[in-house]
């Protein structure tokens, strides 16, 4: 299936390196589940680091410490402290596709994390004491829980990862109305459906999306004119583009790239 979340998101300006390994889902839970994903590292004793991320428009349901809860979109970078040894799993979910879990909007939890067990009771607490050993163990417990659970088809899901593939994927479409041209969806109607089944606006998912880009390019890419990267990315007004990355990153696009410059090996991921 087309993927529906881009691999960008950790920004290059970090303090330590750490391992971040992607497993597709199982073919029978691939419509509803983007990835499963397990972030890893080692530190020495006494020292202390820190990630910071730029969220992508999906729920996660994520095992952190022995506690598993449920992630909504979140709409700022957030920053992930860590020390000593250990990992985080998680299952990202497509846009749109954790409402038929939810059962409500799930604007509910946008820019909200919560205990799993406020949604799946005391099976949630039995899967997160079950999640211990190998990666493919973990998975296969996580995807056999899901399909105890999963729901009747909503064709909707379907809707809406199609229209976030465009958002995505296609460089033609710069504006939500050329989604609302493509598909023929009213705008009110596609910012309803984008309420319920996502939890935030089109226009965010797509700025959103092309400011991951951004960033991605300008760690890896640290010589060339950020103006020229807003221009490939559909920004035609540069201070736009410099409201919308510093908003979102905490940098100007000049000032993100001599950080990343200053590290002998930025992060795309």
């Amino acid at each position: 299936m087309l993927s529906t979340t881009s691999e960008y998101g950790i920004l290059g300006v970090r303090d330590v390196d750490f391992r971040l390994d992607r497993y597709p889902p199982a073919p029978d839970l691939a419509e509803l589940v983007e990835r499963h994903w397990v972030v890893s590292w080692a530190l020495p004793p006494g020292r202390r680091a820190s990630v910071t991320l730029l969220p992508h428009p999906c729920v996660n349901v994520v095992l952190d410490r022995g506690a598993l809860a449920i992630a909504g979109v979140g709409r700022e970078r957030f920053t992930y402290a860590f020390t000593g040894e250990g990992r985080v799993f998680g299952t990202k979910f497509r846009p749109g596709a954790f409402l038929p879990f939810l059962g409500r909007p799930v604007s509910a939890l946008t820019d909200v994390t919560l205990p799993a067990a406020r949604l799946w009771g005391p099976s949630a607490d039995a899967l997160a004491a079950s999640l211990t050993g190998p990666v493919p163990e973990l998975i296969a417990r996580m995807e056999a829980f899901l399909r105890e659970r999963r729901p009747e088809p909503d064709p909707q899901v379907a809707v809406v990862g199609r229209i976030v593939a465009a958002l995505l994927h296609d460089r033609e479409v710069t504006r939500v109305e050329d989604i609302v041209e493509r598909f023929g969806i009213p705008a009110r109607t596609l910012q309803r459906l984008f309420g319920r089944y996502v939890g935030v606006s089109p226009k965010w998912v797509l700025r959103r999306y092309r400011l991951h880009e951004a960033a991605a390019r300008l760690a890896e890419e640290r010589d060339r004119p950020w103006a020229e990267v807003a221009a490939e990315l559909g920004y035609f007004d540069q201070s736009h583009f410099i409201r919308d990355f510093g908003a979102a990153i905490g940098l100007t696009p000049a000032a993100y790239a001599q950080a990343c410059r200053r590290r002998e090996e930025p992060v795309s991921a």
